[in-house]
């Protein structure tokens, strides 16, 4: 299998050769080794689904033409499963802060041995949204890679993890560019702002930065429990269960993906039907539905950006105007008309217990619905980091919300 020519002058020779406790793949280079080991890691998964995932631990040139890369398996995480004595705690977007994490796993009871943080009765859930705005990047990736790893939590993959592979990744239709482009007068100062705080600890270290990307990688976009469901932003049966054919396995996104995953349409009335696309299903379950306002309005984010598309409630069975529907404060809201929304920004209303993050609420932390939790409460921009104790209970309680400051 070749490999992207913007990774260098690499060419696979497809053939492995098993020694034992390894396996051997040959590497034929025309030019000098590079980051080989940060190479053979990226592109191992992409080579047979049918393969685990790799870690490279040695790398040794034969010749100057011919490189192995002796490489072992990894461990597979055990996959602890709720029981009458066991439960889970989804966490909210931690957004780099360290000091909050570490505090809520332990207000939560676990504990940190040998450097995972364990609970002898409970796994950890995490909603996504490791990375940027907090002083702690790579801390908290390790934090929670170490505790997935382990098999003492699972994790999805939040829109700044899809945000991060793709700023990592060449664009292979705009050479010297980037699938989150760097260097576009639109887009590349606001893409590397937004970015920034996770570039500091990473973008001169690109053998971490590469290992850690790859990691992303490895994130499901949802999970579909038992007991539960979990996803960063939006619950969309349909856009899941179209997209899901064409995943990685354990619904996962492939660097071969991550391109039409943002291919954002130029015709902004491409985004605004219901007929599924890759880019359009990745969006609504890592970024949520937005929508056109409607002509004459807009608002500010968070960030001060102006903003002409919305997002929309979409565990809220009420919300079918904008004056309902919209992710907004309420008196924003109460500006907007009684128009309807369309009809294909309405999500099926979600039955069993549902979990997500990504939209920064403050306050205090509350039921979206009966079924529908939140637990994204800012902690990236000084609220809280929340935490949800799921015990099995099918109607949710306000009384399992746990958080610190």
């Amino acid at each position: 299998m070749g490999l992207d020519e913007s990774a260098g002058p690499y060419h696979y020779l497809p053939q492995f050769q098993n020694v034992v406790g390894h396996v051997r793949l040959h590497i034929l280079t025309a030019g000098g080794a590079g980051d080989l080991a940060a190479l053979v890691r990226r592109k191992l998964r992409d080579m047979d689904k049918d393969l685990p995932v790799f870690e490279v631990t040695s790398l040794n040139a034969h010749s100057a033409m011919l490189i192995g890369a002796s490489i072992r398996r990894r461990p597979q995480p055990k996959r602890l499963h709720a029981s009458a004595d066991m439960g889970y705690d989804i966490i909210g977007d931690i957004h780099g802060y360290d000091q909050k994490l570490e505090a809520l796993l332990y207000k939560l009871g676990y504990r940190n041995k040998a450097g995972v943080w364990r609970h002898s009765e409970r796994q950890a859930i995490f909603v996504g949204d490791f990375i940027d705005r907090g002083p702690s990047q790579v801390h908290c990736v390790n934090t929670v890679r170490r505790m997935v790893e382990a098999g003492v939590a699972l994790a999805v993959m939040g829109n700044h993890e899809l945000n991060a592979i793709a700023w990592h990744t060449p664009d292979p239709r705009n050479s010297g560019e980037y699938l989150r482009p760097h260097y576009s007068p639109k887009w590349g100062e606001k893409n590397r702002k937004q970015h920034a705080a996770f570039l500091t600890e990473v973008e001169n270290k690109p053998a971490l930065h590469a290992e850690i990307i790859d990691w992303f990688l490895t994130l499901p976009l949802w999970l579909d429990l038992p007991e539960l469901q979990v996803v960063h932003a939006c619950w969309h049966g349909p856009f899941m269960a179209w997209l899901s054919p064409q995943l990685h396995e354990g619904r996962c996104l492939t660097r071969d993906l991550m391109v039409p995953a943002t291919d954002e349409p130029a015709n902004e009335a491409d985004k605004d039907n219901a007929t599924p696309t890759i880019y359009k299903a990745v969006e609504a379950l890592t970024k949520g539905i937005e929508i056109p306002l409607p002509a004459g309005h807009d608002f500010r984010d968070k960030d001060g950006i102006r903003r002409t598309r919305v997002r929309v409630r979409w565990w809220d069975e009420q919300g079918i105007t904008y004056s309902s529907a919209a992710m907004l404060s309420p008196v924003e809201r109460a500006a907007l008309p009684e128009l309807p929304i369309p009809k294909h920004a309405r999500v099926e209303t979600v039955v069993k217990p549902t979990f997500f993050g990504h939209y920064w609420l403050t306050g205090a932390p509350s039921l979206q619905s009966s079924s529908a939790v939140c637990v994204d409460y800012s902690a990236g921009n000084g609220g809280a980091l929340v935490a949800y104790r799921f015990d099995g209970e099918q109607d949710l309680s306000p009384e399992h919300f746990v958080w610190v400051t």
